[in-house]
């Protein structure tokens, strides 16, 4: 990643602001449905893989340190450690694919989309593993009831989520002149 400049340090911030606020719009569950997902892929698409990665970072470490940024208002190093840490560290993994995937040559609205669905479900399959580790064994859960649990009920929100991603990165690159 090049130097950064003051505009992408304060985009970033804002960035990592948007995800906490969009995180606190929440319907609790197991796993609470929320607009985190919309903050990340808006933040990936509008910044980059790497500014928008580094706003994800920034976001998890503001709750990792107590910040109350994440859903349910809640933050601290307990929230990482418990049934949904692994779907908040998931959204650095997509960060990480979105990134990667920026390498391919063929680029695009349609690879846009593409990046985001692969973070997605890479942050799918990292949350899912770690709810089930974390939380399943000891409930007795199956693999199959986590699945239904924590990432059947999201599949189409998370598919809404990114096409808003998408249309809104579009027009906001022309406003901001990104």
């Amino acid at each position: 990643m090049k130097k950064l400049t003051v505009k992408d340090l304060a985009l970033i911030a804002l960035m990592a602001v948007l995800i906490a606020v969009c995180s606190w719009i929440s319907i609790p569950a197991a796993v609470p449905f929320t607009l985190q997902t919309l903050g990340i892929f808006l933040a990936l698409r509008l910044l980059g893989g790497a500014k928008g990665t580094v706003s994800v970072l920034v976001y998890i470490l503001l709750g990792a340190v107590g910040v109350p940024v994440f859903a349910g208002f809640s933050g601290g190093v307990g929230v990482l450690f418990g049934p949904t840490g692994g779907y908040i560290l998931g959204f650095l993994a997509a960060g990480l694919v979105y990134l990667l995937l920026e390498k391919v040559p063929k680029q695009g609205k349609v690879m846009d989309f593409l990046r985001m669905v692969a973070g997605l479900l890479v942050c799918y399959a990292l949350g899912t593993v770690w709810f089930y580790y974390t939380y399943g064994v000891q409930n007795a859960m199956g693999i199959g009831a986590v699945l239904m649990a924590c990432v059947v009920p999201f599949i189409l929100p998370d598919a809404v989520k990114i096409v808003l991603a998408q249309l809104l990165a579009e027009r906001l690159q022309k406003v901001l002149k990104l």
